[in-house]
């Protein structure tokens, strides 16, 4: 039983949640990446280099024979894979510059001005009186 206790410890942490729903949400991010290159990027690239469309780029190992499907290397489906995983990494790279610098400002406006403690005070006075001498 205390085994299963530990579980809902764990499973109930802040951290866990919110790393599930970070998870899932980039899987969906991801889709929409995906979505954005496949569709709307590589198009105009391809007319750019002739109407290569990067999915079909492959080298044929073995022709289909029979039942049996081609042997292939899709180095196609490869270079579109880096592309998505650059335009991922940039996005992401760019939303926590944007997150941090927030926080960064949020942090100096949030900070009160110096404030003297009663012996800089004090000392402010005695200062002030000597120098009236």
């Amino acid at each position: 039983m205390s085994l299963l206790k530990e579980f809902k410890t764990f499973a109930s942490r802040g951290n866990v949640i919110d790393m599930a729903v970070g998870i899932i949400i980039g899987a969906a991010f991801g889709k929409i990446v995906s979505s954005f290159v496949g569709d709307i990027i590589m198009p105009p690239i391809g007319i750019i280099l002739g109407g290569v469309n990067f999915s079909d780029l492959s080298i044929i190992l073995q022709a289909a024979q029979g039942e049996s499907d081609a042997v292939v290397i899709a180095y196609g489906k490869f270079i579109q894979t880096i592309i998505d995983f650059t335009i991922i990494a940039v996005s992401i790279f760019i939303g926590l510059k944007l997150i941090n610098s927030l926080k960064r400002n949020e942090e100096a406006s949030t900070e009160s001005p110096h404030t003297q403690s009663k012996e800089e005070e004090l000392l402010s006075e005695i200062r002030d009186l000597l120098k009236k001498k």
